[in-house]
């Protein structure tokens, strides 16, 4: 019994960082970090505002369950951990970088 081998493809988040990566037209400009690093920052002040509008909302009795508003809420916190964690690491890199001999 021969169990037939399908091919090897790109996880799904490597193909969404590549979309994040392209530039909005499809442009492919030497500010692609800049991108990459404003499309992220876009993410995280987004995932904090819909935490605020959860909460707002729970707290003023529209509906909103109490699960619901913690779990935007920890996805906000765990996004703006991510971004610091990765700032963190480029400051280290950059800092490194600067302190070598030429």
């Amino acid at each position: 019994m021969s169990i037939p081998i399908s091919p090897i493809a790109a996880p799904a988040s490597v193909q969404s960082i590549a979309r994040t990566i392209q530039l909005p037209g499809g442009q492919s400009a030497p500010g692609e970090f800049r991108g990459v690093l404003e499309g992220a920052i876009n993410s995280v002040e987004q995932k904090g505002n819909l935490a605020a509008q959860s909460v707002e909302r729970f707290l003023s009795g529209e509906g909103e369950e109490l699960h619901t508003a913690m779990m935007a809420t920890q996805r906000a916190d765990l996004a703006f951990e991510l971004g610091l964690q990765v700032r963190n690491k480029v400051v280290q890199a950059y800092q490194q970088i600067m302190q070598m001999q030429m």
